[in-house]
């Protein structure tokens, strides 16, 4: 503060006593004092900075201290810049204030004279001075302006205008704002932004409008007659040849922009959406939609939507229709007769009954009126099945199972099974489930043997059974073979065995590897549990080597694994 003290003294000729009153008059106010708006982007400056000299000078022409300057980026109305933004200006800006002020402070200096007989020197006469300060993108331009000396001209609007036409600020120009800058009596040591240039607009990327979904929920729905509807589960969705898939939106182009110099700012125009396009699906001509080459199912596959062809039967499968063996989805709109087999690679949708057939889908299946096996029915699906009931059947989901009753099944689930709605019971039989079983009862009254596997690989376990007897069966069929007389039919015969025989054991190693390396490197097997309102004596509950016999009746029950002991709550 001892240059201030000193430098009034020698302007003002003020006593020490007088001085140190001025000082507290003119000190800058606290921080904390100030709107917090202002407080951001804001130059702080040290006070033997050159513009807090001339300030002083400029207070002692006044009746009364003008305002302290305020180097503000952004004023009470702006929008705040990014704070990346806004210190990087600051930066520039003092670099831009240092070297106008001690210019201006070094032309008052040399100005300066000591008069005859004048105790104080006499200052130069200089005329208000105008700096233009842009910032790095040319986008906001603002003014800073100096007071006059002595007896140097006010400001006047010609000197904003040559300012700004030496810095060839020309666009976005606020002539109002100017106008009142002129006018305004705390013109001086403000940094005011007088002109704003056009920012780019970035053009928006194009964007997919799906017609269908891309997963499937399998959600079913129960109504005030706590009962399911099987045909309505939506699994299959259709679409004509020519139909749309899906809407493609083209990107749009970017609007440039403009300095506050009139300089164009090119702009990033909008990417285009990448079609989703997959087997039996085109693009429409005008590349706005994703349609369908054929008429089928619709599916997303990951990465892309695709179109398989749905094979659809409008009766029965029996002697009229024979066997089925389809790369698609298969939709049965009445009963599969025994003795017949349905095997697709999608899904596979029977409205009616299934008897004592083979059933084996790639994806989901779905009975609407329910499983009657005899005793032979064979029930496969590699994602999940959703039938009415399941009667005397051996069934094997590889994700979840859902149904009202199961009575007398070898069922084997890699995921929950859940019996619910309708009778909701499981009776006789076997259900294996990785996972959980839930029902509303769990055996008999009349003590029928009900064994509830819990935990492990039920399908793998399941695959190994079938594949190890397919494979005895095979070796037996060879030997019997091998005995006949010599002829080409037994050869050929051989042959194909052997081929048969060769893929069977790749699958039994492939599947026994898998459970060795889960084995070597166990993971967590999740929840197991069962639940249901009531388990009869006969039930059998076994999760992972605990083993618990059921001998008394249970209401409600849930069993779980604590400490390798079953725990009935």
């Amino acid at each position: 503060m001892e240059w201030k003290r000193s430098f009034l003294s020698r302007l003002f000729g003020a006593g020490q006593e007088e001085t140190e009153e001025m000082e507290e008059a003119l000190a800058p106010p606290p921080e904390a004092a100030l709107p917090p708006e202002q407080l951001r982007h804001r130059l702080e400056l040290p006070e033997s900075h050159a513009i807090y000299k001339l300030w002083t000078i400029y207070s002692g022409q006044m009746e009364e201290p003008p305002p302290l300057p305020e180097l503000a980026l952004e004023g009470p109305m702006d929008p705040l810049l990014p704070d990346s933004t806004g210190k990087a200006e600051l930066v520039r800006l003092q670099m831009a204030v240092n070297s106008t002020a001690n210019g201006r402070m070094e032309r008052v200096r040399s100005g300066t004279k000591q008069a005859k007989g004048e105790e104080l020197p006499v200052l130069p006469d200089l005329d208000a001075q105008v700096t233009v300060f842009l910032s790095k993108d040319c986008l906001t331009a603002w003014v800073l302006v100096y007071p006059p000396v002595s007896g140097g001209r006010e400001l006047e609007r010609k000197d904003l205008d040559r300012a700004l036409e030496e810095q060839q600020v020309s666009f976005g120009v606020d002539t109002a704002r100017l106008d009142a800058l002129v006018q305004d009596r705390e013109r001086y040591f403000k940094l005011v932004p007088v002109a704003r240039g056009a920012d780019t607009v970035a053009g928006v990327d194009g964007c997919i409008v799906d017609m269908f979904p891309r997963t499937q929920e399998h959600k079913l729905t129960v109504d005030e007659y706590n009962r399911v509807d099987y045909t309505n589960l939506g699994f299959i969705h259709s679409v004509e040849k020519g139909g749309v898939i899906c809407r493609i939106v083209p990107p749009t182009d970017g609007r440039p922009g403009r300095t506050v110099r009139d300089q164009e700012i090119s702009a990033t125009n909008g990417k285009p959406a990448s079609a989703p396009k997959g087997r039996n699906t085109e693009l429409s001509e005008d590349g706005q939609a994703l349609v369908a080459s054929i008429t089928g199912h619709v599916e997303f596959s990951g990465r892309s939507f695709q179109v398989k062809p749905v094979l659809d039967v409008p009766g029965n499968v029996d002697f009229s229709v024979g066997d089925i063996n389809f790369l698609g989805d298969v939709c049965i709109h009445g009963d599969v007769c025994g003795g017949f087999t349905v095997r697709a690679t999608g899904n596979i949708t029977v409205e009616g009954v299934v008897e004592a057939c083979t059933l084996e889908a790639g994806r989901d299946l779905v009975v609407a009126r329910g499983v009657q096996g005899d005793s032979q029915a064979v029930i496969r699906a590699q994602r999940s099945i959703f039938a009415k009931y399941l009667e005397n059947s051996c069934v094997y989901a590889k994700q979840d199972l859902e149904t009202e009753c199961i009575i007398n099944c070898d069922v084997y689930c890699g995921g929950n099974v859940t019996v619910r709605s309708g009778h909701s019971k499981i009776i006789g039989g076997k259900v294996h489930a990785a996972h959980e079983v839930s029902a509303g009862i769990v055996g008999s009254r009349v003590g029928n043997r009900t064994d509830v596997v819990l935990g492990g690989q039920p399908c793998e376990e399941f695959d190994c059974q079938l594949l190890t007897k397919e494979i005895r069966e095979l070796e037996e069929t060879m030997e019997r073979t091998s005995r006949q007389p010599e002829s080409p039919s037994k050869a050929s015969r051989l042959g194909r065995l052997r081929v048969q025989l060769v893929v069977s054991r790749g699958k039994l190693d492939a599947i026994q590897k898998e459970q060795e390396a889960l084995v070597l490197e166990p993971q967590d097997p999740g929840v197991r549990r069962m639940k249901c309102d009531t388990v009869f004596p006969g039930t059998v509950l076994t999760i992972d080597e605990a083993v618990c016999h059921i001998d008394d009746v249970l209401r409600p029950c849930s069993a779980s694994l604590v400490d390798g002991e079953i725990q009935l709550i």
